[in-house]
């Protein structure tokens, strides 16, 4: 739970916007669970539920994206290496959700008409300030609101309260709708700017992963997607530094939050990604 929890509460106050999903596959799910029950059955490969799929190519495992888009997981399933896909089956990324409901009707199970939901397991009431007083004592200290040339437009309760990106809860009236730009901790800021000042047209990734084991080419071209559901954009990719890349999108990007996945594909395939990095941030962080 340290990885994915402590993790998660780290990120906010670090000023970045975690994503515990992505965290969970990659140390739980795909790693401590995965172990555990391929030792416990002594099976070869543990079936999952997500919505994705693999297939084997010229002997490389490949991740693809399920063929129910709506209900696609790659985002989520980036950090995976060759050797959990050799392990795992997606059973369900064949299928659509109707589909899926309707087989577990037919076998009578209890989630066959189970609502679904989008919050985060551990926090089940969607208020993720409560967790960051009781793992780390962040109640949260008001400071500055900027705007875009540093004039102080109003008061916020915390920055770790904020995320790259949010428009509701702000308490500015500035006559236009505005969302948060950047945060930072040192100063105990918040910068907030107009839609079209949040928006970029290339940042830093660290962490970077390829599901290959190695990137396809120092520079190539793919497209990008920077959070679940977003559309995915043509982008040129460079690799810098140990474990960074430098993306750069084709038409700019809307708000690419600190911390969240930047993941990679060439057409149906997931190829890796990275964690986008601070704006101040090298790459190779």
């Amino acid at each position: 739970g340290a990885r994915v929890i402590d993790a998660f509460a780290d990120a906010y106050l670090q000023g970045t916007t975690p994503n515990p999903c992505q965290a969970c596959n990659q140390y739980i799910k795909f790693d401590e669970l995965l172990r555990r029950g391929l030792a416990a059955y002594g099976a070869d490969q543990v079936a999952t539920g997500h919505y994705a799929r693999i297939d084997r190519v010229d002997g490389r495992w490949r991740l693809l994206r399920s063929l129910d888009a709506n209900k696609d997981q790659t985002y989520f399933l980036w950090v995976l290496t060759q050797e959990q896909l050799a392990a795992t089956r997606f059973p369900l990324g064949e299928l659509t959700k109707p589909q899926v409901r309707e087989i577990a009707a037919q076998l009578a199970l209890p989630t066959a008409a189970k609502p679904e939901s989008q919050e985060i397991c551990f926090i089940p009431a969607g208020d993720y300030r409560t967790l960051l007083q009781e793992r780390r004592g962040y109640a949260g200290e008001p400071g500055p609101i900027l705007d875009a040339h540093g004039t102080t437009v109003g008061t916020h309760t915390g920055y770790a309260h904020y995320t790259v990106g949010q428009r509701h809860g702000l308490g500015v009236a500035l006559g236009e709708v505005v969302y948060v730009r950047e945060i930072r901790p040192a100063s105990n800021t918040v910068v907030i700017g107009a839609r079209d000042e949040i928006a970029q047209s290339w940042f830093t990734v660290g962490s970077r992963h390829f599901v290959a084991g190695e990137p396809p080419a120092e520079r190539f071209e793919a497209r990008v997607r920077i959070r679940h559901r977003a559309p995915d954009v043509a982008c040129s990719v460079t690799l810098v530094g140990a474990d960074g890349l430098v993306v750069e999108t084709a038409e700019p990007v809307w708000a690419p939050a600190p911390g969240q996945g930047a993941v990679l594909y060439d057409g149906e395939e997931c190829l890796g990604g990275g964690r986008i990095a601070q704006p101040n941030a090298s790459a190779a962080e």
